[in-house]
């Protein structure tokens, strides 16, 4: 069975879990308490991940992390949502690249410095990260008017990484990803 350790905050952790529920394989979850800091921990990260962060997937005595690279092993391991040809394999990764550097990374800092900051996060710091926001999300958008999948005829873990903050809370972002897609396609 697959351990897989996140928090519920983190998008990229739902990718993973929402991967495993399409295989229908199960797994347990391991709460790490990343709002109090534990991934900075020294011990934590030699133990789990040294890159200090979520989600950490572990199949036997094998340990993943960066949810595109667990995405794509989950993929290859069971056959499925990884294309079904070498082209489509290589546009899902070109995709996934672009989830990691500009859709999902936005995003995330967009939402964790509204949601979860510390502080009050700087205006013009938060105009700047909406507009890479609004930028990835409109190359994304037109390229979906034509096709109903990232990559292909059927979802890949193109689809499944570049959902991972869909399903947050419009309260917690202030940013309707949603009402977003209807107003970048008038645009």
């Amino acid at each position: 069975m697959y351990l897989l350790h996140c928090f519920s905050q983190s998008g990229n952790s739902f990718k993973v879990a929402f991967m495993l529920r399409a295989l229908s394989q199960p797994y347990e979850t391991v709460f790490v308490d990343f709002m109090q800091g534990v991934t900075r921990d020294d011990g934590w990260r030699e133990r789990s991940n040294e890159m200090g962060e979520v989600p950490v997937l572990e199949d036997g005595q094998r340990r993943l992390t960066q949810s595109g690279a667990i995405l794509t092993y989950l993929a290859r391991k069971h056959g499925a949502f990884g294309g079904v040809t070498p082209d489509e394999q290589q546009e899902v990764l070109r995709w996934l690249l672009f989830d990691n550097h500009k859709f999902t990374s936005y995003f995330a800092s967009y939402r964790f410095a509204k949601a979860f900051g510390a502080s009050t996060p700087d205006p013009a710091v938060m105009a700047w990260l909406k507009g890479r926001i609004d930028n990835a999300y409109r190359v994304l958008d037109k390229h979906l008017a034509a096709s109903s999948f990232v990559v292909g005829t059927a979802p890949t873990i193109a689809d499944i990484s570049l959902c991972g903050y869909l399903y947050y809370p419009v309260e917690e972002s202030g940013y309707d990803l949603q009402l977003q897609f209807l107003l970048l396609q008038k645009s």
